[in-house]
């Protein structure tokens, strides 16, 4: 669970603000009927929920009768696998020419009919900063923080994108719910801040001692908890994002984790079922510390983001800028599964080049390799681009 910055659960925060919500919209329809006359108003993007207000059906329209944009995309995403995708070449450089004949995609090794093929550059953004301010990062927190809001402060557009600042140690902090204010999350960030644990002398360093009353929570700040803090942002923070945009986690960590309660799988299948990339920024005391790029490069490819490892605050801004970059610079390609069994079953998708203009070997996809088939009853987020 993340815990909100104010000690107030988010969970908590959002069963009372849904309660409040509730009592507001009854009195608002009680009114409109004694007056016989309603006028519904929305204000900004609307939020994933379950229980939208219900409209009168139309006839579903068959697959070869819908003009595709984005839009139509999302509204028959019932019968849809979306995957979004990237085209790098050797020199890392994106490839923005490819057509739909340049490729096929597999589900599980069975070929796909692809229903539609496109490229994406202006799609809105979700995402979550998530910041390890952990005893290994002491020393290199200041340029994160520094990289972080150099980062939003570019990608970010008005009344467009949004984001949230996520920090941990062995708990997780909400520094800053999902808001398109710069101002709010530079302060958020601005306020992130290494808490060193009991004892704690510097380098890395804890002398004994008699633990202090807080001795709980002094263990907490000198851990480690990074796939709770995946989980937990994918589960509690993303699943309330805005409807039709891309969602990822910007994790910057050193990949140690040493106290999470659930496993890198279980933050992995989480993120996947949150339709949320994960890049990874690998940085911290490397002189001390060390850098796991097994577990980062793991949980990001798994979840079709990409993992970084900067060695200086130069290449620390060049991946920022190369992730701002993956994230606008997509192709979606959608087609209707030939699996129609809604069996809750993981799907591997695979996506390949055919065409020998570009080759196969000159490029590089990058993509989710996968998606949780739905169950009977599920309901899909809005804007979920894989069910």
């Amino acid at each position: 669970m993340i815990k909100a910055k104010a000690m107030f659960p988010l969970r908590l925060r959002l069963a009372f603000t849904l309660l409040i919500a509730t009592m507001i919209f009854g009195g608002l329809v009680r009114g409109s009927w004694a007056q016989n006359q309603a006028t519904p108003q929305t204000s900004g993007r609307p939020r994933r929920t379950e229980e939208q207000p219900q409209s009168t059906p139309t006839p579903p329209k068959k697959e070869d009768e819908v003009t595709l944009g984005s839009e139509d995309v999302v509204r028959v995403e019932t019968n849809l696998t979306n995957i979004f995708f990237t085209a790098a070449d050797k020199q890392k450089r994106f490839v923005s020419t490819l057509k739909r004949e340049d490729i096929r995609v597999l589900e599980d090794g069975v070929p796909q009919e692809i229903f539609t093929f496109q490229r994406n550059l202006d799609l809105p953004l979700s995402l979550a900063i998530l910041i390890d301010c952990s005893g290994s990062e002491e020393r290199t927190l200041p340029e994160e923080k520094a990289a972080a809001r150099s980062f939003l402060e570019t990608v970010l557009r008005p009344n467009k994108d949004e984001a949230a600042v996520v920090s941990f140690t062995g708990e997780v902090t909400l520094e800053q719910g999902l808001t398109g204010n710069i101002a709010r999350l530079r302060r958020a960030i601005d306020q992130v801040e290494f808490v060193p644990p009991s004892g704690y002398i510097g380098g890395g360093v804890v002398v004994g001692g008699t633990p202090p009353i807080s001795g709980t929570q002094q263990t907490l700040a000198g851990s480690t908890a990074i796939w709770d803090a995946i989980w937990a942002t994918s589960n509690e923070l993303l699943s309330d994002s805005a409807e039709h945009t891309r969602r990822a986690i910007i994790l910057l960590t050193d990949g140690e984790d040493t106290i999470s309660q659930v496993r890198m799988q279980d933050a992995i299948n989480r993120a996947v079922k949150a339709d949320a990339l994960i890049y990874a920024i690998g940085i911290g005391d490397r002189y001390q510390f060390g850098i796991n790029e097994g577990a980062l490069k793991k949980i990001t490819e798994k979840t079709g983001g990409r993992a970084y490892f900067p060695r200086n605050e130069g290449e620390l801004r060049d991946a920022f800028a190369q992730i701002q970059r993956d994230l606008r610079e997509q192709y979606l390609v959608a087609y209707s599964s030939s699996n129609k069994a809604r069996d809750g079953s993981y799907r591997r998708v695979a996506i390949e080049i055919v065409s020998s203009q570009p080759r196969s070997e000159d490029l590089r996809l990058n993509y989710r390799p996968g998606y949780f088939a739905k169950t009977p009853g599920s309901i899909s987020p809005p804007s979920s681009k894989k069910p």
